[in-house]
């Protein structure tokens, strides 16, 4: 089963990326998360909401184009996944309740969920692969819509994602899994002091699982071991797969076909899911190590999502926006850096994307391992650190970490003479923080996704002069651990209040209700 789902750490030593797991959780869950070695708790900064007369003149509640369209303001609500989708992939009533609670606080954009663009089992996560699922993604634009009175543009983000494995019990993956090779046999005769070159197939494997852990490095490759510790894990690299080889001939139509139906259900654009640990990221990655054109130097790096981007316009043809969503950092060891991103910002804006959503790490290679059956998570090492901030931080805090990063790749674009907007997120949850990245140049729009849980309507009470009542996230990733653990996700700021009203939709443990108050 696959898992899904926003200062840069090369500014600081990297001796900063070291820190340790602990476990963290509350109400019954619990996650072991990566913390910084400073593990210093920040307090919520000081709010300086506006009035309604000082909301109608920021640049905040300001009009922004994004290509074909115009957003009224330049609030932005990222992608989330709510696990709310049927197993096969359909819009159910609790997807639309939940994108139509955003759209009541009216914000310039939300994007849904990422929506994978093939016919493929993966579930309760939004499918958009087939023409089946054009009728349910029709109901949620309408309701968004009516929701927000029209006011709120609505972007769907397409994603494509690899084989991943649960973490295999270790006598199951030496009896199962394991390609026994010529390499296992000779480093078993080496290790035993005695040839079993000839032995049966059977004997090697047996042979095999009563290595002792702290030996099993001279036995395995790193990939086996990887498998053996993370559970299998595709690779674009992995070429020697026919089905890997050809992702570059098969993506481009997937991405179109899936854009083309986006159109069809009545989204103002698409999001091209470019960011974390899934395919197309993997390609940009400087861990792109394919030899066909399409890995090696940035340009072949480039080369599968420029040709996608290109796929996907030709089939929207000036419908809709077609923007990307990806990484500043990958924070992973040898993959991308701020360098490599303002390059990749510059293609993109060259190749005509309406708009550039910057986030930050939240990678595979630097996950924690999986307990036995369970799937790695790609949010629970330094880089998803770096993706979700929380309170718990080092001395640079978790709120706006990550600007600095979104106006280095705005000012690249810039100097290149292009106009693409550029979107910013991380920890920002007040006026302040949003107003001033936008007067300093940093971001052309703010993106705010645990803010705007915390508080769906904390967009609409700013500009009426009521940011007093907003219910301020604390980003402690309570939501996050709910994602980690496949739960639908929800906010403990509320998700216990009001339980007996009537209407109140109930999570499947019976114990949170689905929708803020």
């Amino acid at each position: 089963m696959w898992q899904l789902p926003s200062h840069h750490p090369s500014a600081a030593p990297r001796e900063s990326l070291r820190g340790a797991y602990r476990e963290r959780g509350g109400s019954g869950i619990k996650r072991r998360m990566w913390q910084p070695p400073e593990r210093i708790k920040h307090s919520l900064p000081l709010a300086d909401w506006p009035t309604a007369a000082q909301a109608a003149q920021a640049r905040l509640f300001s009009p922004v184009a994004i290509g074909p369209r115009t957003a009224a303001t330049r609030t932005w609500i990222p992608a989330m996944v709510p696990w709310r989708a049927t197993e096969d992939g359909f819009v159910t009533d609790d997807v639309i309740a939940w994108y139509s609670r955003f759209a009541k606080g009216k914000p310039g954009v939300i994007v849904v969920e990422a929506t994978g663009i093939r016919d493929v089992p993966s579930g309760p996560l939004l499918r958009i692969g087939h023409d089946r699922f054009v009728e349910g993604l029709t109901r949620l634009t309408r309701a968004v819509r009516e929701a927000s009175g029209g006011e709120s543009l609505l972007f769907i983000q397409l994603i494509d994602f690899l084989s991943i494995r649960r973490r295999p019990e270790r006598d199951k993956f030496f009896a199962r899994f394991l390609a026994v090779t010529p390499a296992h046999r000779a480093a078993l005769s080496a290790h035993l002091g005695r040839d079993v070159g000839g032995a049966a197939e059977s004997e090697i494997r047996t042979l095999l699982a009563a290595v002792p852990d702290a030996e099993l490095a001279n036995m395995l490759t790193e990939r086996e071991l990887s498998d053996l510790r993370n559970g299998a894990r595709e690779r674009v690299t992995d070429t020697d797969a026919p089905h890997i080889r050809d992702l570059p001939k098969v993506l481009p139509g997937l991405f179109a076909d899936a854009a083309g139906r986006a159109m069809a259900a009545g989204f103002d654009g698409v999001e091209l899911h470019y960011a974390h640990a899934y395919t197309m990221a993997s390609f940009l990655s400087a861990l792109n190590t394919r030899t066909d054109g399409y890995g090696g130097s940035r340009e072949h790096r480039a080369r599968l999502p420029l040709e996608v981007i290109s796929a996907v316009q030709a089939k929207v043809a000036g419908q809709g926006v077609v923007g990307c969503r990806f990484l500043s950092d990958d924070v992973i060891e040898g993959g991308n850096r701020i360098d490599d991103a303002c390059y990749f910002a510059v293609e993109f804006a060259r190749a005509g994307l309406d708009f550039l959503s910057v986030s930050k790490g939240g990678k595979f290679e630097d996950a924690k391992q999986p307990k036995v059956g369970a799937a790695v998570y790609p949010y629970t090492g330094p880089s998803g650190y770096e993706c979700m901030p929380t309170i718990y931080s080092d001395a640079r805090g978790p709120f706006g970490r990550n600007l600095s990063l979104a106006a280095a790749v705005r000012s690249a674009v810039r100097d290149a003479g292009f106009t693409t907007p550029v979107i910013g997120a991380g920890g920002i949850g007040n006026f302040g923080a949003a107003e001033t990245a936008l007067a300093d140049g940093s971001v052309d729009i703010v993106a705010s996704a645990r803010q705007s849980l915390a508080d769906p309507d904390w967009f609409a009470k700013m500009r009426s002069g009521e940011g007093a009542q907003i219910r301020r996230c604390e980003f402690t990733n309570y939501c996050e651990a709910l994602d980690q653990h496949h739960k639908q996700v929800t906010c403990k700021l509320w998700d216990r209040e009001a339980l007996d009203a009537p209407g109140v939709a109930m999570a499947s443990d019976g114990k949170r209700r689905l929708v803020a108050p």
